[in-house]
C-alpha cells in the first residue's frame, strides 16, 4: 500500500478537529477516514523539540517508520493520519519507533 502526503491545510484541520486520537510515548496520532483508496499522512513536530534540525530529524524518523509499515500492508481503508512527534522520538531506537507506529496503525487501520 502506498502512502501519500496529506498537504492541504483544510484536510489537516479536519483530521485534527474530528479525528480519532491515539497517543503513545513517542508521538500522538489522529486518524480520520477519507473516503479514498489511499492512506494520506502528515507528520509535524512542535517547537518544543528544539531547533529545526531536531524537529526535521523527528519528522523524518516517524515518517520513515510509517512509510515502511504501510508499504508492507497490502490494503488498508482510506484514512488521513496526522502525527505529532514527541521528544522521545528523537532518541528512540528505530525498532522501538517502528513497533510503536505498528501498534497505532493496527489500532487505527485494523490488523494487516
Amino acid at each position: 500500500m502506498r502512502a501519500m502526503r496529506l498537504r492541504r491545510t483544510s484536510d489537516i484541520v479536519l483530521v485534527r478537529e474530528g479525528g480519532e486520537m491515539r497517543a503513545d510515548r513517542l508521538f500522538t496520532m489522529r486518524a480520520r477516514r477519507n473516503g479514498l483508496d489511499v492512506v494520506r499522512v502528515a507528520v509535524a513536530s512542535p517547537r518544543s523539540l528544539g531547533p529545526s534540525v531536531r524537529r526535521n530529524k523527528a519528522r523524518r524518523r516517524v515518517r520513515e517508520a510509517i512509510r515502511t509499515l504501510l508499504q508492507a500492508r497490502h490494503s488498508a481503508p482510506g484514512t488521513d493520519l496526522f502525527v505529532v512527534a514527541r521528544p522521545p522520538a528523537l532518541e528512540a531506537a528505530p525498532e522501538a519507533l517502528r513497533a510503536a507506529v505498528a501498534r497505532q496503525l493496527d489500532a487505527v487501520l485494523g490488523a494487516p
